[in-house]
């Protein structure tokens, strides 16, 4: 059989494919680059099926790798590295000084392991210090995430987890999980997630397994309720017009309940409808017998209608079927950097910062699919200006974009964060600014009764808030047991509102629009989520025996970041 063909930059960035998909001439390649290692002036021994990037900066002093380990683009090793086996040093990752690693380490990109440090005493300049290095060593089975920084002197026990964005300045004992900055450790690893739980969360463990267990009994019903044969396509439930949107739900659903498709078209005839939504010219989805939406001048429409969503649920949808779009966001890939920035500041923050919110994350979703796609983004330096924007923009107060208003409060402001950091800092895996001033601002809107006295609660309202206390709890552990406290309240609130054979309504709305509280696709492929974020937050997650993998997904995307 032919292996594929592929160019070195891919395995460069992705060396773990390079052993399963080389070609002979790339293996040829590999070795004449690991022979000029070893015939350098350093020490060198590499151990069997390793890898090291063409890219890579490597000018070791010495540098023992282990087997079956590889170090990524654009990595820059220097000083004596010593590493076991299965051991990953992943692209832009900086190892230098004096670095042990023990087997099957795994270190993120962007990440710096610095082993060696220099005075700052006043009586000479900076540049004239004298280098020291005490060193740093890590154990076996250690993960550690993108972003990080462990500095000179520290180490890190067996089986360790650290966060992303963590700066490791002192010794972890084994199992720990840490994060923040400085590092701070969260729990033991051997122990569920979220240990210290709020009373009752016994109780809601044997419920949550029930309601799995009904859920997936009950998830071919729910679908075929929704499923047109007439039209040969999903409305969201009985009585509606069939949309994309339904399709993608129905797609979601399969896979967290089934671990399948729907039943009603093979994967292929999915992969196929939902390819051909696509409109070539624009790459972008419009509704089923509209037109092709028109780009506003940042590559998308200017409103938050459906075309804006369905960069999000159709590409997701495909990713789960094993497929991709059949073109790429054309209009996003052409946006350059001056006209997006231009754009987000002209952007309704302080009036509408949900309609914001939600219009960066369907343009960094749909610069996510270029990349998938394997071509630009968009224009050079228009992702880097997103992040740059971001983060000189971000309220260091409240960790929001926009304020709040008079009527709803800090709903529209707390909303479009949830919007805006799933499609960007989230779904490419970079900490967020303000971790803590976020959580602060969060839990103060979760105590607003306009929005979340009982039978006022919507999927999008409780989402909007569990996801940014999830993902900033991965950077802090700040105000934790309240955040634990509000989950449990919410996960048991939700349980109840499962219609037997109907999955859950998406929840009353206070201008009328939105699915409301009948039951159809979207309020199940929502609550599923939210269902799976609450338990999470209380260690109960595991329970569940599903995982979101599509829009909600708790990873960031792969060809976004790879561990």
């Amino acid at each position: 059989m032919n292996q594929p063909s592929h160019d070195a930059g891919l395995f460069d960035h992705c060396p773990w494919l390079f052993a399963g998909q080389a070609s002979e001439e790339q293996r040829a390649a590999q070795d004449q680059r690991q022979q000029r290692l070893l015939a350098g002036p350093g020490e060198v021994r590499l151990g069997e099926g390793c890898f090291v990037a063409e890219t890579a900066a490597v000018y070791p002093d010495l540098l023992y790798l282990g087997d079956r380990s590889y170090i990524a683009a654009q990595a820059y090793v220097t000083g004596e590295i010593r590493t076991g086996a299965d051991c990953t040093v992943n692209p832009f990752t900086v190892v230098r000084g004096t670095v042990t690693l023990g087997d099957g380490v795994r270190i993120g990109a962007h990440s710096s392991l610095l082993g060696f440090n220099h005075g700052s005493a006043p009586g000479l300049p900076v540049h004239q210090q004298p280098v020291t290095s005490r060193g740093i060593t890590v154990g076996d089975d250690v993960w550690i995430g993108s972003h990080v920084v462990v500095v000179d002197g520290v180490t890190i026990g067996d089986h360790c987890v650290v966060g992303a964005g963590a700066v490791v300045t002192k010794d972890l004992p084994a199992w720990s999980v840490v994060a923040g900055n400085p590092a701070r450790r969260i729990r033991d690893r051997r122990e569920p997630r979220g240990t210290k739980r709020p009373a009752g969360t016994e109780t809601l463990a044997e419920e949550l397994a029930a309601f799995a267990e009904t859920a997936r009994a009950q998830a071919t019903d729910l679908l075929n309720r929704s499923w047109r044969p007439d039209t040969g396509r999903y409305a969201d439930r009985p009585g509606s017009e069939p949309t994309v949107r339904a399709h993608c739900d129905a797609v979601e659903i399969a896979d967290l309940l089934l671990g399948d498709v729907p039943s009603h078209l093979p994967a292929a005839g999915h992969v196929e409808r939902l390819r051909a939504s696509q409109d070539p010219a624009t790459g972008l989805v419009p509704e089923y017998g509209a037109a092709p939406p028109l780009p506003g001048p940042a590559g998308l429409p200017e409103d938050d209608g459906a075309p804006a969503y369905h960069v999000l649920c159709v590409g997701y949808a495909l990713d789960l079927l094993g497929s991709s779009f059949a073109h790429p966001v054309h209009t996003v890939r052409t946006t350059t950097a001056d006209r997006l920035v231009r754009h987000l500041g002209a952007l309704p923050w302080d009036g509408r910062a949900w309609h914001a919110g939600a219009w960066v994350d369907s343009w960094a979703t749909a610069a996510h699919w270029n990349l998938r796609a394997g071509g630009e983004a968009a224009a050079p330096g228009a992702l880097e200006a997103l992040f740059g924007w971001l983060h000189t923009h971000a309220d260091p107060w409240t960790g929001m974009w926009g304020s709040p208003g008079q009527e709803s409060g800090r709903l529209q402001t707390v909303n479009g964060y949830y919007r805006l950091t799933r499609g960007s800092f989230a779904q490419f895996g970079l900490p967020v600014p303000y971790p803590e001033r976020v959580i602060d601002t969060v839990l103060d809107h979760a105590r607003d009764t306009r929005h979340f006295a009982p039978g006022r609660e919507n999927a999008c309202n409780v989402l909007d808030v569990i996801h940014p206390l999830w993902l900033c709890g991965r950077q802090t552990t700040h105000r934790g047991e309240e955040t634990r406290a509000w989950a449990a309240t919410q996960l048991s609130a939700a349980l109840r509102r499962w219609h037997p054979g109907q999955g859950f309504g998406f929840g009353p709305t206070s201008d009328g629009t939105g699915p409301g509280r009948e039951p159809g696709l979207q309020g199940t492929e929502m609550w599923l989520a939210i269902i799976w974020l609450l338990a999470d937050v209380l260690g109960l997650a595991d329970v569940l025996g599903y995982r979101p993998r599509g829009i909600h997904r708790p990873e960031p995307a792969p060809a976004a970041e790879r561990q």
